[in-house]
């Protein structure tokens, strides 16, 4: 029971840890970056982001196609293999 304790606390406070990090970082950083720059980005990430998701999900698709298709070639020649060895 004490080792289950011990083991959540832990969990908890590297957690808590990780959290904390990045304001640390934030803190820390001396020059503030320019607000411009990023300004101009997000405008064109999402157009980027679905373009760039339709593309994986056809890319995804094709994949499994060619996966189906090589299980299918494998099961045809299982039996074509059979027979040659009884043979």
């Amino acid at each position: 029971m004490i080792s289950r304790i011990v083991h959540l606390s832990m969990a908890t406070l590297i957690s808590a840890a990780i959290g904390i990090s990045p304001i640390s970082v934030m803190a820390a950083d001396p020059a503030p970056a320019p607000a411009a720059a990023p300004a101009a980005t997000p405008a064109q990430a999402p157009v980027d982001k679905d373009a760039e998701k339709a593309a994986n999900k056809k890319a995804n698709k094709q994949k499994k196609a060619e996966k189906k298709a090589k299980k299918k070639s494998k099961k045809k020649a299982k039996p074509a293999a059979t027979e040659a060895a009884a043979q």
